[in-house]
């Protein structure tokens, strides 16, 4: 059987890893490539470094308004689908890619499955938190990265075809660990391990709010400890156009968005993270680093309530002291699973898809 993965997106790609490999086990795999992002920081890197199979399509689209990017999106993928003939679609997270992958596959009547369904912000200002409740609606086959999220679903009605999985970002992880370990992250950057706060900053609610920015930006330049900065290209435009990139104080060590690999042994020697990714805080989680979320909602919801998250939103005096004071007060209690979600994805499509071809067949031969 064959099985189209729609990707676009860093967070895209970091999840696609493991599960590549675990759905080349079962199915023939082609991957759709939106173009979403096209920055080498981040896209090329990640197909370089973490082995990603190479893209069977790659549609270009390239940045744009939310409408426009999921429009043209939404076109090119339908093209491919209607060529491949798929007999299921992967989208996975919650960008534009994935909404416009999860619309196309659901008006041509192939089997939809979500990667990391069910996370909610229950903040409808958030494009993503649009994108997640239109996906898992979409969706024939819901994979949960917690008991949250299953739970969150069934408030929505939804039951049938949802599966407790685990997180596919501890699968991973674990596969990049071992390699990560031989970044030279620290070194090219003069780092020491737990000298230092790694903070990233790129969600639109964060970067397109003036106000929210310079509360951000302000509380990075009080810090005062060592603070690495891999700067995303839409913070970097933002903080140009404010007037803001050649004032940053010589404490925020600004760099180019780096790769996985290096991005995990940043974190992995954070003394703190402080951030608005969704990915990112869960990985400080993973990592056990405590983290600083900059924003007033979060969809990863479990981090919070396990002690190991805070939310400080774009207050300036609040970012201060969490950063410099907030420490976790108790252990963890595993909650994104054992790093065999790739493997119970990949499960659970291929007794779905069985299922369904099967019925299909007896349908058949009854008529």
């Amino acid at each position: 059987m064959k099985v189209a993965s729609v990707v676009g997106a860093r967070p895209n790609f970091v999840k696609l890893a493991p599960l590549s490999r675990a759905l080349r086990e079962r199915f023939h795999e082609v991957i759709i490539h939106t173009g979403q992002h096209y920055d080498y920081e981040m896209d090329r890197i990640f197909f370089d470094e973490i082995g990603i199979p190479e893209p069977d399509h790659h549609l270009g689209v390239g940045s744009g308004s939310h409408g426009k990017q999921t429009g043209e999106m939404l076109a090119r993928i339908e093209d491919v689908l209607m060529k491949e003939e798929p007999d299921a679609v992967v989208v996975l997270g919650d960008t534009n890619t994935t909404l416009a992958g999860a619309l196309a596959a659901a008006k041509l009547h192939v089997t939809l499955v979500h990667v990391e369904a069910g996370l909610r912000s229950y903040d409808r200002r958030m494009p993503e938190e649009i994108n997640r409740v239109l996906v898992d609606h979409c969706s024939d086959i819901l994979c949960c990265p917690t008991k949250t999220a299953v739970d969150n679903l069934r408030r929505e009605g939804i039951v049938d075809g949802v599966y407790l999985t685990g997180d596919v970002m501890v699968d991973a992880m674990n596969l990049c660990m071992d390699i990560s370990k031989r970044s030279t992250i620290l070194e090219r950057l003069d780092l020491r391990p737990k000298e230092y706060m790694l903070a990233t900053l790129h969600r639109a609610e964060n970067t397109d709010d003036d106000e929210r920015l310079w509360g951000i930006i302000g509380a990075f330049e009080d810090i005062g400890s060592s603070l690495v900065f891999p700067c995303h290209p839409r913070t970097e435009r933002r903080l140009r156009d404010l007037g803001l990139w050649d004032s940053l104080s010589e404490s925020i060590k600004v760099i180019k968005p780096v790769g996985y690999l290096d991005m995990l042994q940043l974190e992995r020697n954070a003394l703190r993270i402080l951030t608005d990714s969704g990915g990112v805080q869960k990985e400080a989680y993973i990592l056990r680093v405590p983290c600083v979320t900059l924003r007033d909602r979060t969809e990863w919801v479990e981090t919070v309530n396990d002690g190991w998250n805070v939310l400080a939103g774009a207050s300036r005096e609040s970012i201060v002291r969490y950063a410099k004071g907030f420490a976790p007060n108790r252990s963890q209690t595993h909650i994104f699973g054992d790093g065999e979600a790739s493997r119970r994805i990949a499960d659970v499509m291929e007794s779905f898809m069985c299922s369904s071809r099967d019925t299909a067949q007896e349908s058949i031969n009854t008529s």
